[in-house]
């Protein structure tokens, strides 16, 4: 038996002595002590915690991006979701060669549409030139290495702390997927039904993953998404049904095979007249700002959590990374979507294993195949991927042990910066109070040099913008 099979998968990663073949060679799979195998399942694992986007992405943006005459704007936005989750996690995946995926954001979409659209009366083609302008910086900022100075500049607590609030995130985005949290009008959040399917139907699912994880099984997080996928599909349980929200499950009547519709209505529709006007200069603003720190921290906290950043905050290819970001979100606004940006979802691969850009390249091909099988993707119930992510969570909290708990400058930031992303629903507010915080905390206490004088500059520019959108 070869030490490939013989080992665990919690032990130390021996590599053979020469790559296998030229993918090997180009992504450094035995490089990074991994092999096919696993970098195929973790890009699997991926793309089935993050495919609700397929559907959600379509349902926010076609309240916005409204044609007259044209009645198939939602099945488009599939398309174009689909579209800018390859370009972007291809992105990543062959330049970038990391194990990340990118897809339209959450969040960022609905900014677009309720904010900037429908609020602020500004039309969807000049929202998604805004967007591609903020691209522009993104690309423009990291390719002069302001965003790779931004990670460099972070203490060690303050790395592990975004680490974990983006692990204390999913959770909470998985409690929500589960129905176990869900909002109250007294005390903002509260406990859902417990005795809804849902909530024991996640339940099971994160048994089932642990109990694989802890029998040593690979795949443990895929195996308990499939798992819970049947257990779901066969009692019927709701499931999205696109433009017409939940319904229980019907089967598969109609087939499993749906043709995708080309987004002509919706590629390269970008209307740069008037687009730096008073109004639309602050509206890319706060695109840029969002996505910077949401994907900064995003991408440092993986990039921790895979074993990429060193203690000094150092990555390979850390240029190249960041760029990819704004190179996604360019693409995905000319395509037809709001901002296209790295997915936390991405650290449910990470625990599976993927190390390389394997990872998403594979999960790139996957929305190449949803894209003509959505009713399958669609009977994925949102409780059957919760549990992964609950699980992830909770495997990214490990890091809190790295902060300097006998250092309240230290502790106290680290702290706000984990609590803050779940209670805001933000990686970016998180990772914005935790700066704030730590540059207060310094000053105040007469430590100032134990401090970047980055994160300063930061600290600042932060307070301004609180100021200026407030």
């Amino acid at each position: 038996m070869s030490t490939d099979t013989a080992k665990h998968e919690d032990d130390p990663p021996v590599a053979p002595t020469k790559p296998r073949g030229a993918v090997d060679r180009f992504f450094g799979i035995t490089k990074n002590g991994s092999n096919y195998a696993t970098e195929i399942r973790a890009g699997i694992t991926t793309f089935l915690a993050m495919s609700y986007v397929i559907f959600v992405n379509p349902s926010v943006l076609s309240d916005a991006i409204v044609i007259p005459g044209v009645d198939n704007v939602f099945q488009q936005l599939v398309m174009v979701t689909c579209m800018a989750a390859i370009l972007g996690s291809l992105y990543m995946g062959l330049i970038a060669r990391y194990p990340f995926m990118q897809a339209p954001g959450m969040g960022l979409n609905a900014f677009f549409t309720y904010t900037v659209v429908l609020g602020m009366d500004y039309t969807w083609q000049e929202a998604l030139a805004a967007v591609f302008i903020s691209g522009v910086l993104f690309v423009a900022l990291s390719v002069i290495g302001l965003r790779e100075a931004i990670a460099r500049s972070l203490s060690t607590s303050m790395k592990y702390a975004i680490t974990a609030g983006i692990g204390a995130f999913l959770a909470f985005l998985g409690m929500k997927n589960a129905g176990f949290i869900i909002a109250n009008e007294a005390t903002f959040v509260g406990v859902g039904d417990v005795a809804d399917a849902h909530v024991w139907l996640a339940l099971i699912g994160l048994l089932i993953i642990v109990a694989l994880m802890k029998l040593k099984v690979k795949g443990a997080i895929l195996w308990g998404i499939i798992a819970t996928t049947v257990i779901g599909i066969a009692f019927r349980l709701p499931v999205y049904e696109g433009a017409d929200g939940y319904a229980a499950f019907a089967g598969f009547g109609d087939g499993i095979v749906a043709a995708p519709i080309w987004p002509s209505d919706l590629a390269f529709q970008m209307d740069f007249a008037g687009v730096l006007s008073t109004g639309l200069l602050t509206v890319i603003f706060t695109f840029f700002f969002v996505d910077f720190f949401d994907a900064t921290g995003t991408l440092t906290g993986l990039s921790q959590r895979s074993g990429y950043m060193d203690e000094h905050g150092n990555m390979p290819r850390a240029k190249t990374l960041f760029s990819m970001d704004g190179l996604a979100a360019m693409s995905g606004a000319a395509l037809g979507t709001s901002t296209t940006t790295a997915y936390v979802e991405s650290a449910a691969g990470v625990e599976e294993g993927g190390r390389t850009g394997l990872t998403a390249v594979t999960g790139a091909a996957l929305f190449l195949v949803a894209m003509f099988f959505s009713p399958l993707i669609a009977a994925v119930p949102g409780s059957a991927t919760a549990p992964a992510l609950i699980l992830v969570g909770a495997l990214m909290m490990e890091g809190m042990r790295h902060v300097q708990w006998d250092d309240i400058s230290e502790s106290v930031p680290a702290f706000l910066t984990v609590v803050t992303m779940p209670f805001t629903f933000s990686i970016a507010e998180g990772v914005s109070i935790g700066i704030i915080s730590y540059a207060l905390i310094k000053l105040c206490t007469g430590r100032v040099k134990d401090a970047h004088w980055i994160v300063y500059i930061l600290a600042a520019l932060l307070l301004v913008r609180w100021v200026w959108l407030a």
